[in-house]
């Protein structure tokens, strides 16, 4: 079963083309696919999760080129990092997406985003306390979720 390359979202297609031109890299089918089942996925998923899912319509398909073009989305900045607690390294897609910041459940690895204008806030005073000129942040909360807390409680 061979997956069909669409995106949905031309400005991420034109960034994608414009940074592939400029940096002289290929376009396979392979990568095409690989990006397209990415973007699909609307979720934080590892280089490993992203590779099962395609081995299934491409066999013959290597780890490597999966986390390769990871790291090209990333690059070109339609995809951001996340390195969590447990090691494994998330990509999610950083198309149209605002700040947020992640609640990890630290026994079934869901992730949940969110945003508080409260914390910013908070964030920009501090900062501004100690005469910090920061650019950027992240907030990681671990935790259990409700399900998995709830599942404690039994």
């Amino acid at each position: 079963m061979k997956m069909k390359f669409k995106i949905n979202k031309p400005y991420e297609y034109k960034r994608l083309k414009d940074f592939s031109k400029k940096h002289h890299l290929k376009s396979s089918k392979k990568r095409l696919s690989i990006i397209e089942c990415f973007i699909n996925q609307n979720k934080h998923v590892s280089a490993e999760e992203l590779y099962n899912k395609m081995k299934k319509a491409y066999p013959g398909i290597g780890y490597s080129t999966v986390y390769r073009t990871l790291k090209l989305l990333v690059e070109c900045g339609l995809a951001s990092a996340c390195n969590f607690e447990q090691g494994i390294t998330k990509f999610e897609s950083a198309y149209e997406k605002e700040h947020h910041d992640h609640m990890i459940c630290t026994k079934c690895g869901a992730i949940i985003e969110f945003t508080n204008k409260e914390i910013e806030r908070m964030q920009r005073n501090v900062a501004r306390k100690y005469k910090f000129l920061f650019h950027n942040h992240k907030l990681e909360i671990y935790g259990l979720c409700l399900k998995c807390a709830n599942k404690g409680m039994e």
